[in-house]
């Protein structure tokens, strides 16, 4: 359906990971979106791996991210949804992106919308820009990566404070399946908190089972050591 490569990816213990979570693995990879090393996440967490969503910086690279989102989300749900809502800051390009992406080339006109940070006095007024939402209809919010979960339950919150909307899906790029305040990951939490349709495009485990001893452009991005510190952390921090 997308102009994407599908490499042959190595079997892990759940299987082979193809086609659009394949390449979009490789294609974050080349982004220079997922990085291994020693990072610190925003919770203070030691981590070896880190996802800056910030370097799909690039018109290019923005068309074909939209392209990922909108063939997850079409294989997800189908038609089941009315509009799309990104909140901002992050998810206003990821929003416009995977509308355009949808439109074509999987040929369904879907609306969408942001919110403000702050109200608009003047003009059409109001915290959302774009489709304004209308009772009965059912939306999906798209972000980055959802570790609080904090700006979901807000934008939660607007939609429903302005019309009688029902939240059909949440969709993000990666899945770090950490726990979150339980044993869940804070994704499915997050999904279980709101009643909503939670998921990514791509699991970490997805991620290793793709890199696991196969190199990219000619370099092992995943090696031994590596992967011990990942399943180190998992064990620690895993759902």
């Amino acid at each position: 359906m997308f102009p994407v490569s599908t490499p042959s990816a190595k079997v892990g213990e759940s299987g082979p990971v193809k086609g659009y979570k394949a390449a979009f693995v490789e294609f974050m990879v080349r982004s220079g979106v997922l990085n291994f090393g020693e990072f610190v996440t925003k919770s203070g967490r030691k981590t070896p791996f880190f996802i800056n969503t910030g370097r799909f910086d690039t018109g290019a690279r923005l068309a074909r991210l939209g392209q990922f989102y909108a063939q997850a989300l079409h294989e997800r749900l189908g038609d089941g949804f009315d509009f799309l809502y990104g909140p901002a800051y992050k998810g206003i390009p990821l929003v416009t992106a995977t509308a355009i992406a949808l439109s074509w080339p999987i040929g369904r006109e879907v609306p969408f919308a942001f919110n403000r940070k702050e109200a608009k006095n003047h003009g059409e007024g109001g915290l959302i820009v774009g489709h304004q939402p209308r009772d009965g209809e059912r939306v999906v919010i798209v972000e980055d990566v959802a570790t609080s979960g904090a700006s979901v339950r807000e934008s939660a919150e607007l939609l429903t404070g302005i019309a009688d909307v029902r939240l059909a899906g949440l969709i993000v790029s990666v899945d770090r399946q950490e726990r979150g305040r339980a044993e869940q990951s804070a994704l499915a939490e997050l999904g279980a908190d709101l009643n909503i349709d939670a998921f990514p495009i791509v699991t970490l485990d997805e991620i290793v089972q793709c890199l696991r001893e196969r190199p990219i452009d000619g370099q092992l991005i995943l090696n031994d050591p590596l992967l011990e510190r990942i399943e180190a952390y998992r064990a620690k921090y895993g759902a």
